[in-house]
């Protein structure tokens, strides 16, 4: 009888959570079986719904669920002292349908650099958006493009020969590979994100998850204004409303705070920080769901 070899490594499924901004580098998309392990140390089991990146929504249509891999930029010490550039994951929803609002009355078009506008008729998009070549915006575009124009931010967007355009039908394919080639890439940068807990009530307990806001996204510099202000302080958000203009990053506090649109995880707009679940006091409200998709 002969045993050999190297110990097989074991998930720590109890990874700890976060919440706050922070700045990361992207290190993968849709990865397969085998990335995963060369990206994360660990592999997802054949059956996993992790690899399920394609399907048909329950409209009938074809989706592809684009998953970015990214990694802290700066190392931080565990409870152990083990340094790490902690992992995340934003993920992006995309659906073969034209996106409309809720009465069908206006639609959402999309320019070649990925700037989205709404509209009942083509005439009506601002002069700005018509210079460039549009169309109709499928579901999901809006979120994953806002996210590529802040990684993919060497590009001049202001240049009339600068393009941001990815062929729908080969992601309706699974067909990543245009995203994955700017991984390192040329025009690709650091991105500021917003680490997220989820808290779900299911049949079997509380689950909480963490999570990346998929709506809005920061450059690095950003992070000083942050530091500087607290943006936790309603008077402080409250104030930007009443501002005939704001900042980007005042934008990005808008958008994550808005009382109907914003974000409904548990967040705080300061540097990342560990988790606190006891500071959660929104988990009571959660709605029951009898599975959960997360990892």
């Amino acid at each position: 009888m002969a045993i050999g070899g190297k110990q097989r490594e074991e998930r720590n499924f109890e990874q700890p959570k976060y919440v706050g901004l922070v700045e990361v580098r992207v290190i993968g998309i849709n990865p397969t079986a085998e990335e995963f392990e060369a990206l994360l140390g660990w592999a997802p089991k054949e059956d996993s719904k992790q690899l399920e990146y394609l399907g048909e929504s329950k409209d009938g249509n074809t989706y592809l669920r684009v998953d970015v891999w990214m990694e802290e930029v700066k190392k931080r010490k565990r409870d152990d002292e083990t340094e790490v550039n902690e992992k995340f994951k934003v993920s992006f929803y995309l659906e073969d349908k034209e996106r409309e609002n809720k009465d069908n009355t206006r639609k959402q078009y999309i320019n070649n650099v990925g700037d989205c506008s709404w509209a009942s008729d083509p005439d009506d998009l601002p002069d700005w958006f018509k210079e460039r070549t549009y169309r109709v915006a499928y579901s999901g575009e809006e979120e994953l493009y806002k996210f590529l124009r802040t990684w993919l931010s060497k590009l001049d967007y202001r240049n009339a020969e600068t393009m941001l355009e990815l062929e729908w039908k080969k992601l309706m394919r699974g067909n990543v590979r245009e995203l994955r080639e700017q991984i390192n890439g040329e025009w690709a940068a650091n991105v500021v994100v917003l680490a997220t807990v989820e808290t779900v009530e299911k049949e079997s307990g509380v689950g909480e998850y963490q999570r990346i806001y998929n709506s809005a996204f920061l450059s690095p510099y950003s992070l000083k204004f942050f530091r500087a202000i607290d943006y936790m302080n309603p008077e402080v958000q409250a104030g930007l409303l009443t501002k005939k203009s704001t900042k980007p990053h005042e934008k990005f506090v808008m958008k994550v705070t808005h009382p109907e649109y914003g974000c409904k995880d548990f967040y705080t707009l300061r540097d990342i920080e560990l988790y606190d679940s006891a500071k959660n006091m929104a988990a009571s409200t959660k709605v029951i769901a009898e599975d959960d998709g997360s990892y």
